[in-house]
């Protein structure tokens, strides 16, 4: 468990404009739900039924019927985001990773940045991104999904960040130096 100076440091790194100490919302718990209160309930729940089908088929390794479930859900309801999302997934395992990233961008734009949905695209496209050398855009949607309370994107974030990779470097050489005093520096 982390003190609160832990996560202080933590914010610091994550968040260096913010005063020292300022935690908000940065150990949320990541049950975290999108808003579906906006669309017709009926409507929710034959695109709920579409995008599971369309994750076993996936699953299955059914690509067609399951990037024909996810449009058939985004046809159904073009404003929810977790479809996108969804579709996304399966582009991306086809190895379409220009349409997954237009899909995760999508997904992102409908949730506001926020919500499940929103953390889950984040945290996919920062993924993409980093498979892509895009470092510094993978370290903004990872430090963003971070926030929204994804640990995994949390330690992406550290991963990437220049100034934790410097401070890394440089306690192991510290700690080196304790472990092993008589042996000398190499330049």
């Amino acid at each position: 468990m982390a003190t609160a100076h832990d996560k202080a440091v933590l914010q610091a790194i994550f968040n260096p404009n913010t005063p020292f100490g300022d935690m908000p919302d940065l150990y949320q718990e990541e049950d975290l739900t999108d808003d579906d209160s906006v669309f017709d309930p009926t409507l929710v729940s034959q695109v709920k039924q579409l995008e599971l089908q369309g994750v076993s088929a996936a699953e299955a390794g059914d690509m067609k019927t399951a990037l024909l479930c996810f449009d058939q859900a985004i046809q159904l309801l073009p404003g929810r985001p977790s479809a996108y999302n969804n579709r996304a997934q399966t582009r991306r395992l086809q190895g379409d990773t220009a349409g997954a990233i237009l899909d995760l961008e999508r997904a992102i734009a409908l949730s506001g940045g926020g919500g499940r949905t929103a953390c889950q695209a984040l945290v996919q496209r920062g993924l993409l991104l980093r498979l892509g050398n895009q470092t510094e855009e993978a370290r903004q949607d990872f430090t963003r999904a971070a926030a929204l309370g994804s640990k995994f994107a949390q330690q992406q974030a550290v991963l990437l960040n220049p100034y934790a990779a410097l401070c890394n470097r440089m306690l192991s050489e510290v700690i080196g130096k304790l472990r092993n005093p008589d042996v000398p520096e190499m330049q």
